[in-house]
């Protein structure tokens, strides 16, 4: 009960705090809009001059408030939602509620760390500091003993597997056909780089979330109860991310931006990821009650 209690406190902060800075990603948009700057690098950069992204460059700001709308109005009903079905004792909302922290907690490291500094930096942090404590709360509450037991025979382990690394190598070369070339020609920096200091995205992906999406498929293809537990999680984390994405795409393209390859591919993950989620939580086996380290039991 004690975790339980220490979960909803935190992501009833989460969803108060997350709620003011994305209304302000949304709306605000004072300033005189976009304008050219030059970079340190030399590189010629359009910045959107408006809002709370003002300082960020022109299509980097497009993708933060297409996030800010997915997160305001899928994010947060969902992990709202989510905590109440985990409140009642529910093993599928145990899981939707980890996964959604996954995102908040990816977003908001993100946003601390590319995001141009403005006054809603410290609401930044505290997002990030309360969206990985909850995180790791609820992920060590799950009961890896029985993790097995609590998903039927039929779960289809090969295709979640293979779609996790499948997917985990997509991003990756994508990411790596940004970087490489600009080291083999020997202009150094990628053009993606704008006026930032370097690539915090690829670089976060690369060395740290597509490692443990690539675990998480391995570890579930050979039906370990780690896996169970990471790509259950790590799918659903997945799939709101790859909405966000999708949203991030549209908006790029509406204001002129090249989306090819990324339109094609993006959209396709995102509904596959969707997909999983389906079938994981339909074949949570319904027997399995106790599936946490507290004296309460699950319900699905």
């Amino acid at each position: 009960m004690r975790q339980k209690n220490i979960i909803s406190v935190l992501v009833l902060l989460v969803v108060i705090i997350s709620a003011i800075t994305t209304l302000f990603g949304v709306f605000s948009d004072n300033g005189t809009g976009i304008y050219e700057y030059e970079s340190i690098r030399g590189q010629v950069v359009n910045i959107y001059g408006k809002g709370i992204y003002k300082h960020m460059s022109a299509d980097v700001a497009i993708q933060g408030i297409a996030q800010d709308f997915i997160t305001l109005f899928i994010g947060i009903p969902l992990l709202l939602i989510s905590l109440f079905g985990f409140r009642k004792g529910s093993l599928r909302s145990h899981f939707i509620l980890t996964g959604i922290l996954g995102y908040f907690f990816v977003t908001y490291l993100f946003y601390t760390a590319m995001g141009m500094y403005n006054f809603l930096f410290l609401c930044y942090v505290a997002l990030l500091a309360m969206s990985f404590f909850a995180l790791l709360t609820s992920l060590l509450s799950f009961n890896l003993s029985t993790m097995t037991k609590g998903f039927s025979e039929k779960t289809p382990n090969k295709f979640i597997g293979i779609f996790l690394l499948i997917n985990c190598c997509i991003i990756a070369f994508l990411w790596l056909s940004v970087i490489i070339p600009p080291l083999i020609d020997g202009s150094i920096y990628p053009a993606a780089l704008e006026h930032y200091t370097t690539l915090i995205v690829q670089g976060l992906d690369l060395g740290l979330l597509l490692p443990l999406g690539f675990i998480s498929g391995l570890l579930i293809l050979k039906k370990k109860p780690l896996g169970y537990l990471a790509a259950t999680v790590y799918i659903i984390f997945l799939s709101i991310l790859m909405t966000a994405l999708t949203a991030k795409i549209i908006g790029m393209a509406l204001n002129n931006v090249n989306v090819i390859p990324a339109i094609f591919i993006i959209p396709v993950i995102n509904l596959t990821a969707i997909y999983c989620v389906i079938i994981l939580l339909k074949n949570i086996d319904a027997r399995l009650l106790n599936n946490t380290n507290n004296p309460n039991t699950h319900n699905t």
